[in-house]
């Protein structure tokens, strides 16, 4: 399993220090750091930012966007957003930030990272999926070793976010970078079928990373595992709008009291850090670490990005809520911790590490 870089619940104010206008529909915004706070924001290639973003309804909604900059390559962090129907976060973004606006800001957070830079890659995007993978393009192309086929699926010419940075990207790196565009104005829908066809001459001997909607994803995977991809070897980034409000502190702070004898043993492993504690049996694993002053991996606290994924090793948890996991996972021993319930009495053992 890929480090994760923990994300701490405490929120940064960063201001926007330049916009690009990608398409007539995709923005990227860039936010300069304060020195004090860089190394809270050091991040991996494929990891997402969580921004507030105010609403006369509720005062503010969050919402997740992948890191576009790579950590090796760019000196500032950049989040492209692209302007969706109905989508509030992103047209918000889109219709109104500007240079030197300020917005409220958790620290990167995501699993959707290479395990090495020295692998080699079939990075798979759809549309605006481009930004977590355009990251790990850069970062491997600049600090690794690995040999990168990047499949670019969009709707029609002038919705192709990054064209100019890929081709620069593919002229840079003869030899290691390989481009495929798929326009569905020229070929229609990509189906497993054809994306099978589009993937077999890059072997099965590499990490698969896909990021887009949904059909797209799921026909991307059905082509991948036709052609003989392990499981093992396919990675996925889900979108999805959070349900809840991160930046909302008060759900964090409830109290972890419990009755007497309504605990459970567990022993927590955290960054090579472990930590003994009594675990209610009525408190989410996360809620009650963060209760304690424990920094663990979070960032949703809605079952919905998969930040929090941790194993368990010995004992048994359940989950409120899961968009993540598949079955295989489950049976597997992983768990969401911000949803995970003890569900045994002996001592129970989770690793964030393995």
């Amino acid at each position: 399993m890929t480090d994760v870089i923990s994300s701490s619940r405490k929120t940064h104010t960063l201001t926007i220090a330049g916009i690009v206008d990608e398409t007539p529909d995709a923005k990227s915004l860039i936010f300069s750091v304060p020195n004090e706070a860089r190394e809270t924001f050091t991040y991996l290639p494929g990891q997402f930012l969580t921004l507030q973003i105010p609403s006369e309804r509720s005062g503010s909604v969050a919402r997740c966007y992948s890191l576009s900059s790579s950590p090796i390559v760019d000196s500032n962090l950049m989040v492209t957003i692209k302007r969706t129907a109905g989508g509030y976060g992103s047209n918000w973004l889109c219709d109104n930030a500007a240079e030197g606006m300020q917005l409220n800001v958790l620290p990167p957070s995501g699993i959707f990272t290479p395990g090495s830079l020295d692998s080699d890659f079939l990075l798979i995007a759809g549309g605006s999926g481009i930004t977590p993978v355009i990251s790990i393009a850069k970062t491997v192309l600049s600090a690794g070793t690995g040999n990168v086929v990047l499949f670019y699926a969009n709707r029609a010419a002038e919705s192709v976010i990054f064209a100019r940075e890929v081709d620069e990207l593919s002229q840079r790196s003869p030899g290691r970078l390989s481009v495929k565009h798929w326009l569905e104005s020229e070929r229609g829908v990509p189906t497993s079928e054809l994306l099978a066809t589009e993937f077999a001459a890059a072997g099965i001997e590499r990490e698969a990373f896909i990021c887009g909607p949904g059909p797209f994803k799921d026909a991307a995977v059905s082509a991948l595992r036709a052609l003989g991809y392990d499981k093992s070897q396919i990675h996925l980034e889900i979108f999805n709008s959070l349900s809840g409000n991160p930046f909302d502190t008060s759900a964090s702070l409830a109290s972890s009291d419990s009755i007497p004898g309504t605990t459970v043993s567990a022993e927590i492993t955290i960054g090579g850090d472990v930590h003994n504690i009594e675990w209610p049996i009525d408190v989410p694993l996360v809620q009650h670490l963060l209760n304690r002053g424990i920094d663990v991996p979070f960032s949703c606290q809605e079952g919905e990005c998969g930040t929090c994924l941790a194993t368990v090793n010995r004992g048994k948890a359940r989950m409120l809520t899961n968009f993540v996991l598949d079955d295989d996972d489950i049976t597997s021993g992983s768990i969401l911790a911000c949803q995970a319930l003890p569900d045994c009495d002996d001592m129970i053992r989770i690793d964030f590490d393995a």
